[in-house]
């Protein structure tokens, strides 16, 4: 994981009609795998140059200077370039996905296709690492239902009053508290580990926003297998991923 830093120089041109600052600036874009690398300096340095600013950008590959889920966007701290530094794991820190996608937009009514092309390209990567993240959530969840491990339960859970369960043929219920309760009572004449089998498994994510549609097949000691339509609802809150909606609906098969 190496945190970005765009440096802007100081414009040194004698007829510069675009007010260019004269001082220089640093912009912290963020922390990535050390993987995205070669991808931040084509399309940011190529962004922002022709419209945003005259004198010269640059992109310095750091070690993180801020404690982890840090979300602040500015930052002037000098720290050494460290790129491919191999000590961090992937965390579920994406590029701004809104920015993107409007450079994109403008990359495709100037007819820069070269441009346009990695654009689209980098946010096919974002979408498709978001896509694995939110899938390591879910599979979470499912060991912790498989196990009845209530403390693995509710680290995955977001917290608050908004999140939201609904388990087979009983109203939803809603509060963080209130969920963990129901789990209990949910394990309560249960046997573990639990037989779980997931067939149909779709994701879809959008921002901090993604979910789980798939067809949840589960069997306890001496019972046949039980069969729901589930939908799961993740939100990311400090570069992880937490599920704040399961909602489970019976089927016949």
């Amino acid at each position: 994981m190496v945190s970005v830093i765009l440096t802007f120089s100081p414009c040194i041109s004698t007829n510069c009609t675009r007010k260019c600052s004269t001082s220089k600036c640093s912009i912290h874009l963020g922390y990535y795998t050390s993987s995205w690398a070669g991808k931040m300096e084509d399309i940011v340095v190529s962004s922002y140059q022709p419209r945003h600013y005259h004198g010269r950008l640059s992109l310095q590959f750091c070690k993180p200077i801020f404690p982890r889920g840090h979300s602040s966007f500015f930052s002037s701290t000098v720290c050494r370039a460290n790129q491919g530094d191999s000590a961090f794991s992937g965390e579920n820190i994406t590029l701004d996905q809104q920015i993107l996608e409007q450079e994109l937009q403008v990359a495709i009514k100037e007819e820069n296709y070269a441009k346009a092309a990695k654009l689209r390209d980098t946010l096919r990567s974002i979408q498709e690492d978001s896509k694995a993240s939110v899938l390591a959530a879910n599979a979470e969840f499912y060991r912790s239902f498989k196990n009845g491990d209530l403390s693995a339960m509710q680290a995955i859970w977001s917290k608050g009053d908004h999140v939201c369960c609904v388990h087979p043929g009983v109203l939803g219920i809603s509060g963080y508290e209130s969920v963990m309760d129901s789990w209990i009572h949910v394990w309560g004449n249960y046997e573990f580990p639990l037989e779980i089998e997931l067939r149909e498994v779709r994701v879809h994510v959008r921002g901090d926003l993604g979910y789980v549609t798939c067809v949840e097949l589960v069997k306890t000691k001496g019972s046949s297998w039980g069969g729901q339509f589930v939908t799961n609802v993740f939100e990311r809150s400090d570069g992880q991923w937490f599920i704040c909606v399961h909602h489970a609906s019976p089927v016949d098969f």
